[in-house]
């Protein structure tokens, strides 16, 4: 043997009818086809979807098949090559459209959350008496020592560690509440 498949040492009729013509394109190719599809896709089903998508798009032009088992099968598997290219692209955008949506969605919610979170906490120091608010405000978010703050407000050291105990479990027992309040 010459290492050629067997169909094509065999001479074949060309059928003229388009339908014969699909129908023995089918016959001929449809394993060969479908091996190839089984490695490119990765499901059984995938696969035979593959192969029917390449001979519906054939069914549309069946005479513009060239002739010859050889010619016949590259342009086959071109096509199906082809059709399966285009489904990875479109599964690529998909992919790409979703991570950014998804981040998108992440980012707002992330943003949303601090948002919320950080009024929460402005209306709870609101809420502190002025001399509190500010001694837990300037420790707490603005990050001075203790010594720094007493100098700031003139006010002794004991004094401002007092206001910072009590300033944060009315912080705390303010938060508790507006938390439940929300539920």
């Amino acid at each position: 043997m010459n290492g050629l498949p067997v169909a094509s040492a065999l001479p074949v009729a060309v059928p003229e009818a388009p339908a014969d013509r699909l129908a023995a394109l089918f016959d001929t190719h449809y394993d060969r086809l479908y091996r190839l599809a089984r490695r490119l896709a990765p499901t059984a089903d995938e696969a035979m979807d593959l192969v029917q998508e390449t001979f519906l798009k054939i069914a549309r032009a069946p005479m513009s098949v060239p002739h010859g088992f050889a010619d016949e099968e590259a342009w086959l598997v071109r096509i199906l090559v082809n059709i399966r290219r285009d489904q990875w692209r479109k599964d690529a955008v998909r992919r790409q459209y979703r991570d950014q949506w998804k981040r998108s969605a992440d980012a707002t919610t992330h943003d949303e959350a601090a948002l919320l979170a950080r009024d929460a906490v402005w209306r709870a120091l609101d809420a502190l008496a002025p001399r509190r608010r500010a001694v837990v405000v300037m420790h707490e978010l603005d990050g001075l020592d203790v010594k720094d703050v007493a100098a700031l407000l003139g006010i002794s050291a004991i004094t401002v560690r007092w206001h910072l105990s009590r300033g944060r479990r009315e912080l705390a027992r303010i938060l508790t509440l507006q938390i439940g309040d929300t539920q």
